[in-house]
């Protein structure tokens, strides 16, 4: 006899009475009786055809669909994976729908493509495909948001990439909870990957975020899935920026870098000279840094500002990580006895671009620095380098490849640290080391 249970409604937590408030997810009068069937798994077996030794697994190299867009084909790594599933974030109005329709636009050519929509009707769908000039003769599309349909669909109609737009307008039989919920989308995700798996049918999956930008939904959905892509840049500018985070099948951190304009996103071949394309004249509290995107080096500017506070101080970052700013404050405080401590800083990442590897330390504190002393740094000066918490500065990985993009950039000054000196004179740029923070302050101040 199958014994009875409680089930909440919305994270699917099991308990053994009635609860009032769910331990799972803290939501109130959310359970109702569930039974579980104990006799599965006495009946289950395992099938001993089906253990296969690794090493006799053939493995094709050729089971890549390249998309055509070579910044999004360098994105996922040389392009889609059959059977794999791929989730793409980003905030609303910033380029997914558009992306996705120019790469099913260049993919239907030679293969079988389904686009579900859940938000937006065929009409809508087909005007802006209309007003991007694409051609989708052979674009299959389909507005449902029931999954056991849009599964069936997919099977029938022998769908080799799916597009689902979005996972939180679908919902699946199973649970009863709405479209959206954590125990919906999850639902829905696991039914969504057995059947990629299962037919070789790959899914490109558009997910909503929050306010802090990381995708809507249980966590596990971005542990289900093959990659994850999130979209980056400021919906006042056209530069756009996808950014692999999650990749089972290439490079993680890896970067496609887009243009918008009125006929979709274009790639981009030299997103550096974007960046630095209004860099032109001196001005104080503005560094250039070679950050390391991925297989890519891309040179971006860092301005800082520095203004005596009316009261409560203030530290504001635009794409850069603000308790680590606290940090770096505090070791320039410290170290350089440079106080900050009365006044407002200011970071700005130009170009909408969010940095995050601790290479961009020296430059930020340099940029800072500027601003403080009022000190322009040298025009064609790049920077990068990590500063610790005792005021040294360590060394940055793929520092040759870093210093070689800035002398194709036309840069002939660099401030890096010590451990990254070249061994090898590299023509065109002057080389200035330094081990420690107050030592780079030192230099900066003697240019």
């Amino acid at each position: 006899m199958s014994k009875s249970n409680y089930r909440c409604l919305k994270c699917e937590y099991i308990a053994h009475k009635w609860l009032g408030k769910c331990p799972g997810c803290d939501s109130w009068n959310s359970f109702s009786t569930s039974y579980a069937n104990d006799s599965l798994y006495k009946k289950a077996s395992t099938n001993i055809d089906e253990i296969k030794i690794l090493s006799e697994i053939e493995v094709s190299r050729s089971n890549r669909i390249p998309i055509g867009i070579n910044e999004f084909d360098r994105v996922l790594g040389g392009g889609l994976v059959l059977g794999s599933i791929v989730l793409i974030g980003g905030d609303p109005g910033i380029g997914k729908s558009t992306l996705i329709l120019q790469s099913l636009s260049l993919l239907s050519q030679d293969n079988n493509v389904l686009y579900v929509t859940g938000e937006e009707s065929i009409e809508q769908l087909a005007l802006h495909a209309f007003r991007l000039g694409l051609s989708t003769k052979k674009i299959n599309v389909l507005s449902e948001i029931d999954l056991d349909k849009i599964i069936s669909s997919a099977i029938v109609a022998r769908s080799k990439i799916i597009v689902i737009d979005s996972i939180q307008t679908v919902f699946s039989h199973s649970s009863s909870s709405a479209p959206g919920s954590v125990s919906q989308v999850r639902e829905c995700a696991i039914q969504i990957t057995r059947m990629a798996k299962k037919f070789g049918i790959t899914v490109l999956i558009i997910g909503h975020v929050t306010k802090d930008g990381s995708l809507a939904g249980p966590r596990i959905l971005e542990h289900i899935v093959d990659t994850v892509l999130y979209f980056e840049g400021d919906n006042h500018s056209s530069f756009r920026i996808i950014r692999s985070f999650k990749n089972r099948f290439g490079p993680v951190n890896e970067i496609g870098a887009f243009m918008m304009t009125d006929k979709g996103l274009l790639g981009v071949i030299n997103p550096s000279a974007l960046f630095l394309s209004k860099h032109r004249d001196k001005v104080t509290g503005s560094c250039i840094m070679v950050t390391q995107e991925g297989s890519r080096p891309l040179l971006i500017e860092i301005q800082a500002l520095v203004n005596t506070s009316a009261s409560n101080r203030r530290l504001l970052t635009v794409g850069f990580d603000s308790n680590r700013l606290s940090m770096l404050l505090a070791v320039m405080n410290r170290h350089a006895k440079l106080s900050t401590i009365d006044k407002d800083v200011f970071i700005n990442i130009v170009g909408g671009v969010r940095i995050i590897e601790p290479a961009a330390d020296l430059p930020v504190l340099l940029a800072i620095y500027s601003s403080l002393v009022n000190k322009p740094l040298p025009l064609k000066m790049i920077s990068f380098g990590e500063v610790g918490l005792a005021g040294e500065i360590r060394a940055s990985s793929n520092s040759n490849d870093r210093l070689k993009e800035a002398v194709k950039l036309g840069f002939n000054i660099a401030l890096i640290p010590t451990s990254n000196k070249p061994s090898k004179i590299i023509d065109g740029i002057e080389i200035l080391t330094a081990s420690r923070l107050e030592d780079s302050f030192r230099i900066i101040k003697s240019i």
